[in-house]
């Protein structure tokens, strides 16, 4: 038999042809497009990778002047199918011309589904020879019981997919044309509104807004110190908001030396080992470690078509019982987890967690392949062994904690003391690089028994405002809300970022993304409401059950688009100037002292820059801080008079700074002292294009002296240190050499 594979990706089609050919393969070019050619027992293959989509979606030209259709008349205009890949295309219709069956290989889920049938359709391929492959993981095994156990495509999948790219079209192009051309933001500079994105954008300028609107309370706490030890309780209150009541419970406990043992519990606690990872989970634990949704994305990927772990985008946290553990196990043991993949098959039984999610199209993420840290390097390393451990951490044994509670009278007043010793490592011996445990030990007391009362004071503290998202905490979010799915909420936190409505490794909204979500709160007749999109989530999951049709859905979701715009168009004005002043705000710094234009954040090839409005008769102009996350201020500098920015970079707290560097303010905060190397250069506070904070000498590159900086604020003392010549720094409240090599460092204490 002669076969036609296509497969979603060139790195696909490389793999599955190694597994099928064991690697005697050919490649041919046919119409410009690469083809792998092999024979397996009496078969005869082709291979070809689609690259994606090569069918997109779109409106037909008399829809693309934004200003002259109207947005009532869009909601309903009919899409297109646009062949972005012809040669593509027609490589396979050449191709199927003699073949006996044709293979959809891409990726099994609703978006791969829909890239496989919508090409076979297109190239009019005879449906009764089309067959799919499906698997979850890029190894031998797999890929050969897929292509030995063929299915048919499910169209109610694909229709599914489909229904998500003519609501997405719908909704993003009303919306974003009417809050474009409303605010005059059109071509390069529109504002792009989202079905996902604006709600998911409205979580984090609510969060924002919660922020800036929270006023700290003082509260007070009491903590007693007790017994030999000295282990600590906190008073049973917890939280005192009049300090003279604190105080007055101080007095009391500060006239006893000792405390009765009121309560004494100690207990054995079993621990549970985490869930397997599912793609949420996976790019949560991930951005803990420093790696991005997106990266973690684009890395996981990577890492599957390269047969090292299975297909990462799944909802599901329970390992299905076909998949066996120990064969993974037995893989691992031809990695840098040997020691480890051992020491779990020496258990008598492997039996793994599971969470309460249970699907059936892919199993939870785990890995494929072993791999060696010296072969694999990076965040892709990174990633893999975070992957690797999650799984060995499934599969072993729960961990067990001792867990103390005790109660101390102090003149009838009660301290709450709690202990906690682990005990058997279980599950956290493998996954302890990403938990934190410490162990707080309470001596065995008698209840009844006297303590010694080391200590007793009172804390002021303050309450404090609710946590920003980071990229993690927001997916989760966005998972709990049913914003989005499980294979596009990375992207949309990409999009995020691009269109500068979100900044800084925090998400703290830009002016914009502000001004844009508080108008569509106001005038958007609920389009921004987290409820509205969970329902048509909702919708492409009926359509995948048969309970709602393709057709059905688009059409109820065009009529909800519609109500939203006759809600919006007479209120569009009001909109686009909400918006305009905004978006000013964000890019104007100050006056310029030369001309009295303004000074405002601009754009060029080369990236941001901050210049005067008044080019070309005034040429003022500076550098954009480099890596950092700015904030525009109304003050100006006190040696200039040029604007003063708020700088925020990751890991040092927030600066004001003059938009000058050369500004004596900012050249005076930056300048440690004299280059111990050239003797003549000054070594200064530089910052690469990454944000990077280092110290060099100012003759670079004549003079290549530098020196790394610990992260935290750096005060210039004007003193060299005795032992190297390096400028000294105050640095944590302590004074210390710049020079993290210096010889006395590695000894004892510096000597200024």
């Amino acid at each position: 038999m002669r076969k036609l594979v296509i497969t979603e990706k060139a790195s696909v089609a490389r793999r599955i042809s190694a597994i099928l050919s064991n690697k005697e393969s050919q490649k041919k070019i046919v119409n410009k497009v690469p083809v792998i050619s092999f024979s397996n027992k009496s078969d005869d293959y082709d291979v070809v990778s689609l690259r994606g989509h090569i069918i997109e979606l779109d409106y037909s030209p008399e829809f693309s002047e934004w200003t002259k259709i109207s947005l009532t008349d869009l909601v309903y205009a009919p899409q297109v199918k646009i062949i972005r890949s012809k040669n593509i295309l027609d490589t396979i219709v050449d191709l199927m011309q003699n073949v006996d069956e044709i293979i959809i290989a891409t990726d099994f889920d609703r978006e791969g589904e829909l890239i496989g049938l919508e090409t076979v359709i297109a190239a009019n391929a005879d449906m009764s020879i089309v067959k799919r492959a499906r698997f979850s993981a890029l190894i031998k095994s797999d890929v050969e019981n897929a292509f030995e156990n063929l299915s048919y495509p499910d169209q109610r999948l694909a229709d599914a997919a489909e229904a998500r790219q003519i609501i997405d079209l719908s909704w993003g192009a009303v919306l974003t044309r009417s809050i474009s051309v409303s605010s005059g933001q059109i071509g390069k500079n529109f504002l792009s509104v989202g079905r996902v994105q604006s709600p998911t954008l409205k979580l984090l300028v609510d969060r924002h807004e919660e922020i800036v609107n929270f006023k700290p309370a003082p509260y007070w706490k009491i903590i007693g110190k007790f017994g030999s030890t000295g282990f600590e309780g906190e008073h049973e209150n917890n939280r005192f908001w009049e300090k003279e009541k604190a105080d007055a419970i101080l007095e009391k406990c500060l006239l006893c030396k000792e405390g009765k043992v009121e309560l004494y519990e100690c207990v054995t606690k079993e621990e549970l080992r985490p869930v397997p990872f599912d793609t949420t989970r996976m790019q949560v634990e991930a951005n803990k470690i420093g790696i991005p949704p997106v990266t973690a994305m684009k890395l996981a990927e990577d890492l599957y078509t390269g047969g090292y772990i299975s297909y990462p985008r799944t909802e599901n946290t329970e390992y299905p019982r076909n998949l066996n553990l120990r064969n993974i196990l037995e893989r691992l043991k031809k990695s840098d987890f040997e020691e480890e993949a051992a020491e779990i098959l020496a258990q008598d039984n492997i039996c793994p967690s599971r969470g309460k999610r249970r699907t059936t199209d892919h199993p939870p993420i785990y890995p494929t392949n072993g791999a060696s840290s010296s072969r694999m390097k990076g965040d892709k390393w990174k990633l893999y062994e975070l992957i690797v451990r999650r799984f060995l951490a499934t599969v072993g044994g729960n961990a067990e904690a001792e867990v103390t509670k005790c109660v101390i009278n102090i003149a009838n007043e009660k301290f709450n003391a709690e202990g906690y010793v682990l005990k058997k490592k279980g599950w956290k011996k493998y996954y302890r690089k990403y938990i934190t445990n410490t162990n707080i030990r309470i001596p065995k007391l008698e209840i009844g028994s006297s303590v010694e009362i080391r200590s007793v004071l009172v804390e002021e503290e303050e309450t404090k405002p609710p946590r920003r998202y980071n990229q993690g905490s927001l997916i989760q979010e966005m998972d709990k809300l049913d914003l989005g799915t499980k294979s596009t909420r990375h992207e949309i936190i990409g999009k995020l970022y691009s269109r500068s409505y979100v900044q800084g490794n925090n998400m703290i909204p830009t002016a914009s993304g502000i001004a844009l979500i508080r108008s569509l709160t106001k005038h958007g007749g609920g389009i921004v409401e987290p409820e509205m999109t969970a329902k048509l989530e909702s919708d492409m999951l009926e359509i995948m059950n048969g309970e709602k049709t393709l057709d059905f859905v688009v059409r109820e979701s065009q009529d909800l688009l519609y109500k939203s715009v006759i809600t919006m168009e007479p209120k569009m004005e009001v909109i686009g100037n909400e918006i305009r002043e905004a978006l000013k705000t964000q890019q104007f710094l100050g006056k310029c002292p030369d001309c009295g234009g303004n000074i405002i954040i601009k754009k060029s090839t080369n990236g941001k820059f901050i210049g005067c409005d008044g080019f070309p008769s005034c040429k003022r102009t500076y550098p954009f801080p480099n890596g950092a996350v700015i904030q525009t201020l109304e003050t100006v500098c006190g040696v200039c008079k040029l604007p003063q920015l708020r700088v925020i970079r990751s890991g040092m707290p927030p600066q004001t700074v003059c938009v000058n560097p050369k500004c004596p303010s900012n050249v005076e905060k930056n300048t440690l002292g004299t280059c111990p190397t050239c003797k003549t250069g000054i070594i200064r506070i530089v910052y690469s294009k990454k944000g990077r904070r280092f110290a060099g000498c100012s003759r670079w590159p004549d003079c290549n002296q530098s020196y790394f900086l610990r992260k935290g604020e750096i005060t210039p003392t004007s003193k060299a240190c005795e032992t190297c010549g390096a400028p000294v720094i105050m640095l944590g409240g302590h004074e210390e050499c710049v020079n993290s090599a210096c010889p006395e460092k590695t000894d004892k204490p510096s000597k200024f």
